[in-house]
This record gives structure tokens, sequence and C-alpha cells, in this order.
């Protein structure tokens, strides 16, 4: 289990990383959430991040409804409209910024659109647990992945970027929620869990890699 084997409950806190402010989610606009700034290199690693968090923030919002196409008229719609609903906020906030701040969207939307809904149809056809289980690989990679925007940030500038830092903090804690709630909900009970696993979490990685490039 992520617990076990990463360490992201170690990260700063959102009440360490500024207890003054309120939700970013819905009280900071894009712009406090990015700082200004006239450094070339500096802006380009921003757009990389808001970048690539928009297409996983996007592609889980496809993974969700793909789920709900399939699930939709079962007893768990009530919990994965629950998480698609927190996806919904995540995409809407991202689309802020991104408007914003003039940062250029991933060109492989159309694709994430069209892969991220068949994954989450796909897997619905496993059953609850095959949705769960998608669940807990697609979120468990998003968590790392946030995690490791949190340690470049706080290893650059802590202060300069504490909007920023929190806006992500708030996201990746609900994504561990996900993940944890597709634990909880038998996602390791699916046939194949591990193999399931392991290759969505490579798709994942390989449509982080390209989404911060293209």
């Amino acid at each position: 289990m992520l617990r076990d084997s990463k360490q992201p409950l170690l990260l700063p806190t959102a009440g360490q990383l500024c207890t003054k402010h309120k939700s970013v989610v819905s009280g900071v606009r894009a712009y406090v959430v990015l700082p200004p700034t006239n450094d070339e290199e500096e802006k380009a690693m921003l757009h990389r991040m808001m970048r690539v968090d928009h297409a996983g923030e996007y592609g889980a919002n496809r993974i969700y409804a793909g789920q709900m196409a399939v699930l939709g008229r079962t007893q768990i719609r009530p919990l994965i409209q629950e998480m698609w609903d927190q996806e919904k906020q995540h995409l809407s906030k991202f689309n802020e910024i991104l408007a914003e701040n003039r940062v250029r969207p991933t060109l492989l939307l159309p694709l994430w659109n069209i892969a991220g809904f068949a994954l989450g149809a796909g897997s619905a056809l496993l059953g609850k647990e095959g949705a769960m289980a998608c669940t807990v690989a697609v979120e468990e990679s998003i968590s790392e992945h946030y995690n490791s925007q949190i340690r470049t940030l706080m290893e650059k500038d802590p202060e300069k970027y504490t909007e920023l830092l929190q806006l992500i903090k708030e996201f990746r804690d609900d994504e561990m929620e996900h993940h944890d709630t597709g634990l909880e909900h038998d996602a390791e009970t699916v046939p194949g869990y591990q193999l399931m696993k392991a290759i969505i979490q490579a798709g994942c990685k390989a449509a982080i890699y390209v989404s911060e490039r293209l």
C-alpha cells in the first residue's frame, strides 16, 4: 500500500504550509496561485506543472465518467459520483489557472478524452472491484506526482510558492482519500489486481511525461 511504501504523509500539511489562508480552491484567484515572474526558466517550469496537472485532472474526470456510464445504476454510484465531483472541482481550478496565466494545455487532450473514458468504462466492466482497482492505481500515481511537485517547490522557494503549494497539497490529499476509498471497497480482490495496477500506472507515468512536453 502507498502508506507503507511511500512517504506522502510526511510532507507538509496544508496548515503547515499556510495556516492563515482559506481554501485555495474556493478563495484564491489564479494569478495569486502562480506568482508573477520575469524568469523564463521559472515560467516554463510553472507552465509545465500546470499543463500536466490540468491534463491529469482532465483524464481523471474522463475515467470517472466512464465508470459512471457502466456502474451508474448500481449501488456504487453515489461513491463514484462523490469522487468525480471532487475531480470536477480540481479541473475547474486548473482551467481557471491556465486561462488567467495563458498556459497552453497539452495538445493531447483529445487522446486523454478517449483513453480516460475507455479506461474507466473498461475497468468498470469488471464490476465495482475493477473500478476501485483502477481508482487506486490512478490516484496513487497522481498523488506521487503531486508529492514530487511539492518537493520541487519546497526546495526552490516555499514562501514564494505558498499558494501553489497549498493548492497542490489540497488536491493531493483528495487523491489520497480516493486511493484509500478504493482499497476500502475491495479493489485488491479483483482478479489480476497487481498486474492491472502495474499496467495502469505505467500508462499514467507515460501520460505525465508526454503531457509536460506537448
